[in-house]
């Protein structure tokens, strides 16, 4: 992921950060590992490709924190949700 800009406005006295991110280099990387077949290590899977700036979004929409145990379900149901296929690496249901 990369940035592509950020600014903060105040509204209302309201502080609002926002960002911009191109997220095809993160789409790119998960192409070429499935192409490559780079989801297997030993009896490690490789899942996806998921930048913390995703992530970080899924766990607020889902109102749990980054140390709540939690947060692995949250991942899990996005990853095999259908919805996030294009970060998938590895095919198969965990």
């Amino acid at each position: 992921m990369s940035k592509i800009s950020e600014q903060w406005i105040e509204q209302d006295d309201k502080l609002i950060h926002v960002r911009k991110q191109n997220w095809n280099p993160m789409l790119e990387r998960a192409e070429a590992m499935r192409q490559n077949g780079n989801a297997d290590f030993g009896e490690s899977k490789l899942v996806g490709v998921i930048d913390a700036a995703l992530i970080n979004e899924w766990l607020k929409e889902a109102g749990v924190k980054w140390d709540d145990p939690a947060k692995d379900d949250v991942i899990k149901r996005k990853m095999l949700s259908g919805e996030f296929d294009k970060l998938r690496v590895w095919e198969g249901n965990y």
